[in-house]
Protein backbone atom coordinates (compact mmCIF):
# COMPACT_ATOMS: atom_id res chain seq x y z
CA UNK A 1 0.00 0.00 0.00
CA UNK A 2 1.07 3.47 -0.58
CA UNK A 3 0.54 4.56 3.52
CA UNK A 4 0.37 8.41 4.58
CA UNK A 5 1.53 8.45 8.02
CA UNK A 6 1.19 11.29 10.55
CA UNK A 7 2.82 12.42 12.75
CA UNK A 8 6.24 9.96 11.76
CA UNK A 9 8.50 11.87 13.65
CA UNK A 10 7.22 11.48 16.86
CA UNK A 11 7.88 9.17 19.27
CA UNK A 12 5.17 6.23 18.39
CA UNK A 13 5.44 7.47 14.74
CA UNK A 14 9.02 7.36 14.33
CA UNK A 15 8.41 3.64 15.76
CA UNK A 16 6.08 2.68 12.94
CA UNK A 17 7.52 4.19 9.91
CA UNK A 18 10.66 2.59 10.92
CA UNK A 19 8.82 -0.99 11.05
CA UNK A 20 6.87 -0.52 7.71
CA UNK A 21 9.64 0.34 5.90
CA UNK A 22 11.72 -2.63 7.53
CA UNK A 23 8.81 -5.38 7.59
CA UNK A 24 6.67 -4.70 4.46
CA UNK A 25 7.16 -3.52 0.95
CA UNK A 26 4.52 -0.55 1.74
CA UNK A 27 5.23 2.58 0.39
CA UNK A 28 5.38 5.92 3.23
CA UNK A 29 5.07 9.32 3.10
CA UNK A 30 5.12 11.05 6.52
CA UNK A 31 3.53 14.13 7.11
CA UNK A 32 4.96 15.93 10.12
CA UNK A 33 4.64 19.50 11.43
CA UNK A 34 8.02 19.27 13.62
CA UNK A 35 6.48 20.66 16.22
CA UNK A 36 8.23 20.46 19.61
CA UNK A 37 8.43 16.85 20.15
CA UNK A 38 8.64 15.92 16.04
CA UNK A 39 12.68 15.04 15.75
CA UNK A 40 13.84 13.95 12.71
CA UNK A 41 16.78 12.59 14.41
CA UNK A 42 14.26 9.69 14.90
CA UNK A 43 13.97 8.62 11.49
CA UNK A 44 18.06 8.83 10.04
CA UNK A 45 18.15 5.15 9.66
CA UNK A 46 15.52 5.71 7.24
CA UNK A 47 15.72 8.86 5.57
CA UNK A 48 17.25 7.33 2.39
CA UNK A 49 15.46 4.77 1.81
CA UNK A 50 13.68 4.24 -1.47
CA UNK A 51 9.96 3.53 -0.22
CA UNK A 52 10.05 6.76 2.19
CA UNK A 53 8.86 10.68 2.04
CA UNK A 54 9.11 13.29 4.34
CA UNK A 55 6.82 16.08 3.83
CA UNK A 56 7.14 18.92 6.51
CA UNK A 57 3.14 20.33 7.55
CA UNK A 58 0.34 20.38 9.27
CA UNK A 59 -2.72 17.94 9.22
CA UNK A 60 -4.91 20.99 9.31
CA UNK A 61 -3.66 22.43 5.94
CA UNK A 62 -6.49 21.15 3.61
CA UNK A 63 -4.30 21.93 0.49
CA UNK A 64 -1.42 20.23 1.23
CA UNK A 65 -3.01 17.40 3.00
CA UNK A 66 -5.05 17.13 -0.37
CA UNK A 67 -2.28 17.28 -3.24
CA UNK A 68 -0.44 14.78 -1.08
CA UNK A 69 -3.31 12.45 -1.31
CA UNK A 70 -2.99 12.77 -5.12
CA UNK A 71 0.95 13.20 -5.65
CA UNK A 72 1.37 9.63 -4.03
CA UNK A 73 -1.71 7.57 -4.70
CA UNK A 74 -2.44 6.91 -1.16
CA UNK A 75 -4.79 4.30 -0.76
CA UNK A 76 -3.95 4.06 3.52
CA UNK A 77 -3.61 6.40 6.57
CA UNK A 78 -2.01 6.09 9.95
CA UNK A 79 -3.08 8.91 11.50
CA UNK A 80 -0.38 9.22 14.23
CA UNK A 81 -0.48 12.69 14.42
CA UNK A 82 -1.70 14.71 17.56
CA UNK A 83 -1.01 16.91 20.65
CA UNK A 84 -0.38 14.48 23.18
CA UNK A 85 0.97 15.75 26.69
CA UNK A 86 -1.56 16.19 29.61
CA UNK A 87 0.23 18.87 31.37
CA UNK A 88 0.78 20.69 27.94
CA UNK A 89 -3.05 20.10 27.27
CA UNK A 90 -3.67 22.11 30.80
CA UNK A 91 -1.53 24.94 29.61
CA UNK A 92 -3.00 25.40 26.03
CA UNK A 93 -6.67 23.44 25.29
CA UNK A 94 -6.93 25.03 22.40
CA UNK A 95 -3.87 23.67 20.41
CA UNK A 96 -5.17 20.17 21.24
CA UNK A 97 -8.46 20.68 19.76
CA UNK A 98 -6.94 21.73 16.40
CA UNK A 99 -4.81 19.64 16.08
CA UNK A 100 -6.68 16.49 17.05
CA UNK A 101 -10.11 16.68 16.61
CA UNK A 102 -10.15 19.88 13.10
CA UNK A 103 -6.92 17.97 11.93
CA UNK A 104 -8.65 14.89 12.25
CA UNK A 105 -11.32 15.76 10.33
CA UNK A 106 -9.23 17.66 7.31
CA UNK A 107 -7.45 13.99 6.95
CA UNK A 108 -10.59 11.99 7.14
CA UNK A 109 -12.92 13.86 4.01
CA UNK A 110 -8.96 14.29 2.13
CA UNK A 111 -9.22 10.68 2.42
CA UNK A 112 -12.91 9.96 1.72
CA UNK A 113 -12.55 12.13 -1.37
CA UNK A 114 -9.48 10.26 -2.56
CA UNK A 115 -11.29 6.43 -2.10
CA UNK A 116 -8.66 5.18 0.46
CA UNK A 117 -8.97 1.95 1.37
CA UNK A 118 -7.88 2.11 4.73
CA UNK A 119 -7.92 4.68 7.37
CA UNK A 120 -6.46 3.64 11.19
CA UNK A 121 -6.85 6.23 13.88
CA UNK A 122 -4.34 6.19 16.50
CA UNK A 123 -6.20 6.95 20.20
CA UNK A 124 -5.09 6.25 23.45
CA UNK A 125 -6.76 4.19 26.18
CA UNK A 126 -7.48 7.86 28.28
CA UNK A 127 -10.55 8.15 26.44
CA UNK A 128 -12.33 5.74 28.87
CA UNK A 129 -11.11 8.47 31.72
CA UNK A 130 -9.99 7.11 35.40
CA UNK A 131 -10.94 3.48 36.28
CA UNK A 132 -11.11 2.44 39.39
CA UNK A 133 -11.94 -1.61 39.11
CA UNK A 134 -11.95 -3.99 36.16
CA UNK A 135 -10.67 -2.95 32.99
CA UNK A 136 -12.19 -0.87 30.27
CA UNK A 137 -13.45 -2.68 27.11
CA UNK A 138 -14.65 -0.91 23.55
CA UNK A 139 -18.12 -0.55 24.40
CA UNK A 140 -17.90 1.32 27.52
CA UNK A 141 -18.56 4.70 27.60
CA UNK A 142 -15.96 7.43 27.00
CA UNK A 143 -15.41 9.49 30.01
CA UNK A 144 -12.42 11.46 29.53
CA UNK A 145 -10.90 14.29 32.05
CA UNK A 146 -8.51 16.07 30.59
CA UNK A 147 -8.44 18.20 27.67
CA UNK A 148 -5.69 16.02 25.93
CA UNK A 149 -8.31 13.20 26.46
CA UNK A 150 -11.10 15.03 25.39
CA UNK A 151 -9.31 15.91 22.09
CA UNK A 152 -8.39 12.50 21.34
CA UNK A 153 -11.65 11.01 22.00
CA UNK A 154 -13.35 13.89 20.03
CA UNK A 155 -10.79 12.52 16.70
CA UNK A 156 -11.83 9.17 17.32
CA UNK A 157 -15.74 9.98 17.87
CA UNK A 158 -15.78 11.76 14.51
CA UNK A 159 -13.23 9.03 12.47
CA UNK A 160 -16.15 6.10 14.07
CA UNK A 161 -18.86 8.50 12.36
CA UNK A 162 -17.40 8.59 8.94
CA UNK A 163 -18.11 4.60 9.29
CA UNK A 164 -21.67 4.78 10.19
CA UNK A 165 -22.58 8.18 7.74
CA UNK A 166 -19.96 7.36 4.73
CA UNK A 167 -19.05 3.25 4.79
CA UNK A 168 -15.43 4.70 5.18
CA UNK A 169 -13.15 2.06 6.14
CA UNK A 170 -12.22 3.64 9.44
CA UNK A 171 -10.87 1.58 12.58
CA UNK A 172 -9.48 2.98 15.82
CA UNK A 173 -6.84 1.87 18.29
CA UNK A 174 -6.78 2.97 21.86
CA UNK A 175 -2.99 2.62 23.05
CA UNK A 176 -1.99 2.25 26.88
CA UNK A 177 1.03 4.41 28.50
CA UNK A 178 3.72 3.89 26.07
CA UNK A 179 7.49 3.66 26.73
CA UNK A 180 10.76 2.82 24.71
CA UNK A 181 13.36 4.53 22.93
CA UNK A 182 13.13 8.24 21.31
CA UNK A 183 10.49 9.44 23.80
CA UNK A 184 10.32 12.84 24.55
CA UNK A 185 11.71 13.78 27.94
CA UNK A 186 8.77 15.53 29.20
CA UNK A 187 6.96 12.12 29.68
CA UNK A 188 7.28 10.25 32.94
CA UNK A 189 10.00 7.53 31.86
CA UNK A 190 12.30 9.04 30.08
CA UNK A 191 12.25 12.39 32.42
CA UNK A 192 12.67 10.35 35.37
CA UNK A 193 15.42 8.29 33.56
CA UNK A 194 17.38 11.61 32.42
CA UNK A 195 17.16 13.41 35.64
CA UNK A 196 18.29 10.96 37.52
CA UNK A 197 21.02 10.06 35.35
CA UNK A 198 21.75 13.70 35.98
CA UNK A 199 20.95 13.42 39.76
CA UNK A 200 18.37 15.26 39.45
CA UNK A 201 15.10 15.71 41.43
CA UNK A 202 12.12 13.46 40.09
CA UNK A 203 8.74 15.27 40.53
CA UNK A 204 6.08 12.59 41.58
CA UNK A 205 2.73 13.73 41.26
CA UNK A 206 0.47 13.40 44.71
CA UNK A 207 1.32 10.14 46.28
CA UNK A 208 2.68 8.62 43.45
CA UNK A 209 -0.07 5.69 43.34
CA UNK A 210 -1.68 6.38 40.13
CA UNK A 211 -1.72 2.83 37.94
CA UNK A 212 -0.76 2.59 34.66
CA UNK A 213 -0.74 -0.66 32.11
CA UNK A 214 2.40 -0.11 30.41
CA UNK A 215 2.90 -0.53 26.76
CA UNK A 216 6.29 -1.09 25.12
CA UNK A 217 6.50 0.96 21.80
CA UNK A 218 7.59 -2.06 19.84
CA UNK A 219 4.29 -4.07 20.88
CA UNK A 220 2.15 -0.58 20.21
CA UNK A 221 3.27 -0.57 17.18
CA UNK A 222 2.74 -4.62 16.15
CA UNK A 223 -0.71 -3.78 17.10
CA UNK A 224 -1.45 -0.69 15.40
CA UNK A 225 -0.12 -2.45 12.09
CA UNK A 226 -2.13 -5.64 12.88
CA UNK A 227 -5.80 -3.48 13.42
CA UNK A 228 -4.48 -1.71 10.60
CA UNK A 229 -4.24 -4.79 8.45
CA UNK A 230 -6.72 -7.12 9.84
CA UNK A 231 -8.88 -4.95 12.01
CA UNK A 232 -12.95 -4.82 11.28
CA UNK A 233 -14.09 -1.33 9.70
CA UNK A 234 -16.31 1.24 11.95
CA UNK A 235 -14.36 -0.57 15.30
CA UNK A 236 -11.72 0.34 17.70
CA UNK A 237 -9.49 -1.94 19.50
CA UNK A 238 -7.54 -1.79 22.57
CA UNK A 239 -3.95 -2.07 22.85
CA UNK A 240 -2.46 -2.95 26.12
CA UNK A 241 0.61 -4.42 27.73
CA UNK A 242 -1.07 -6.18 30.80
CA UNK A 243 1.70 -4.59 32.87
CA UNK A 244 -0.09 -2.57 35.18
CA UNK A 245 3.11 -0.78 37.88
CA UNK A 246 1.62 2.31 40.44
CA UNK A 247 4.24 5.27 38.85
CA UNK A 248 6.32 4.73 42.20
CA UNK A 249 6.80 1.78 41.67
CA UNK A 250 7.99 2.38 38.43
CA UNK A 251 9.93 5.61 39.37
CA UNK A 252 11.88 3.20 42.00
CA UNK A 253 13.25 0.70 39.49
CA UNK A 254 14.32 3.52 37.67
CA UNK A 255 16.36 5.02 40.35
CA UNK A 256 17.62 1.58 41.32
CA UNK A 257 18.72 0.35 37.76
CA UNK A 258 20.92 3.53 37.65
CA UNK A 259 22.04 3.03 41.18
CA UNK A 260 20.70 6.38 42.52
CA UNK A 261 19.37 6.51 45.66
CA UNK A 262 15.31 7.26 46.64
CA UNK A 263 15.95 10.77 48.15
CA UNK A 264 16.14 12.09 44.81
CA UNK A 265 12.05 11.05 44.81
CA UNK A 266 9.94 14.28 45.72
CA UNK A 267 6.26 14.46 46.09
CA UNK A 268 5.07 17.42 44.63
CA UNK A 269 1.59 18.69 44.33
CA UNK A 270 -0.97 16.75 42.02
CA UNK A 271 -2.34 17.63 38.32
CA UNK A 272 -5.52 18.93 38.07
CA UNK A 273 -8.45 16.07 37.65
CA UNK A 274 -5.38 13.26 37.65
CA UNK A 275 -6.69 10.12 36.49
CA UNK A 276 -6.17 7.43 39.12
CA UNK A 277 -5.71 4.44 36.95
CA UNK A 278 -6.55 2.74 33.57
CA UNK A 279 -6.40 -0.69 32.67
CA UNK A 280 -7.84 -2.36 28.90
CA UNK A 281 -9.30 -5.55 27.77
CA UNK A 282 -7.44 -6.07 24.82
CA UNK A 283 -9.36 -10.04 23.99
CA UNK A 284 -10.72 -7.94 20.90
CA UNK A 285 -7.39 -7.47 18.97
CA UNK A 286 -6.18 -10.83 20.49
CA UNK A 287 -8.72 -12.81 18.62
CA UNK A 288 -7.01 -11.22 15.32
CA UNK A 289 -4.02 -12.81 16.78
CA UNK A 290 -2.08 -9.85 18.28
CA UNK A 291 -0.54 -10.30 21.61
CA UNK A 292 2.25 -8.34 23.64
CA UNK A 293 5.88 -9.60 23.53
CA UNK A 294 8.14 -7.58 25.54
CA UNK A 295 7.68 -7.86 29.54
CA UNK A 296 7.82 -5.06 31.11
CA UNK A 297 10.83 -5.89 32.83
CA UNK A 298 13.15 -6.30 30.51
CA UNK A 299 11.72 -3.64 28.08
CA UNK A 300 12.13 -0.70 30.74
CA UNK A 301 15.80 -2.01 31.20
CA UNK A 302 16.44 -1.72 27.72
CA UNK A 303 14.92 1.64 27.86
CA UNK A 304 17.45 2.90 30.77
CA UNK A 305 20.30 1.78 28.64
CA UNK A 306 19.10 3.33 25.61
CA UNK A 307 18.87 6.90 27.07
CA UNK A 308 22.44 6.08 29.05
CA UNK A 309 23.88 4.92 25.65
CA UNK A 310 21.67 8.30 23.58
CA UNK A 311 22.96 11.52 25.41
CA UNK A 312 23.29 12.90 22.58
CA UNK A 313 19.55 13.04 21.34
CA UNK A 314 18.18 14.17 24.51
CA UNK A 315 20.28 16.67 26.48
CA UNK A 316 19.52 18.82 23.36
CA UNK A 317 16.09 18.59 23.39
CA UNK A 318 16.57 19.42 27.41
CA UNK A 319 18.37 22.40 27.15
CA UNK A 320 15.93 24.10 24.48
CA UNK A 321 11.97 24.76 24.77
CA UNK A 322 11.88 21.88 26.95
CA UNK A 323 13.78 23.60 29.85
CA UNK A 324 11.47 26.57 29.54
CA UNK A 325 8.42 24.17 30.21
CA UNK A 326 10.09 21.95 32.92
CA UNK A 327 10.66 25.55 35.05
CA UNK A 328 7.01 26.57 33.97
CA UNK A 329 5.59 23.07 35.39
CA UNK A 330 7.95 21.87 38.28
CA UNK A 331 10.05 24.15 39.86
CA UNK A 332 7.49 25.80 42.28
CA UNK A 333 5.98 22.32 42.92
CA UNK A 334 10.04 20.97 43.72
CA UNK A 335 10.42 23.91 45.51
CA UNK A 336 6.71 22.64 47.83
CA UNK A 337 7.67 19.11 47.63
CA UNK A 338 7.77 16.36 50.17
CA UNK A 339 11.29 13.96 50.16
CA UNK A 340 10.30 10.46 49.89
CA UNK A 341 9.81 8.85 53.42
CA UNK A 342 9.31 12.20 55.19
Amino acid sequence: MNILLTGGAGFIGSHLVRRLLTRSEHQVVNLDALRYSGNLTNLESVQQHPRYRFVQGDICDQPLVESLFQAHRIDGVINCAAETHVDRSILDPGSFARTDVVGTGVLLEAARQAGVRRFLQVSTDEVYGSVETGTSSETDRLAPRSPYSASKAGGELLALSYWTTYKFPVVVTRGSNTYGSHQYPEKFIPLFVTNAIDGQLLPLYGDGRQCRDWLAVEDHCAGIEHAFLHGEPGTAYNIGGGNERENLTVAEVILDSLGQPKSLLRYVSDRPGHDRRYAVDCSRLRELGWKPAVAFADGLRETVRWYQEHESWWRPIKSGEFKRYYEEQYRRRLEEGTACGS
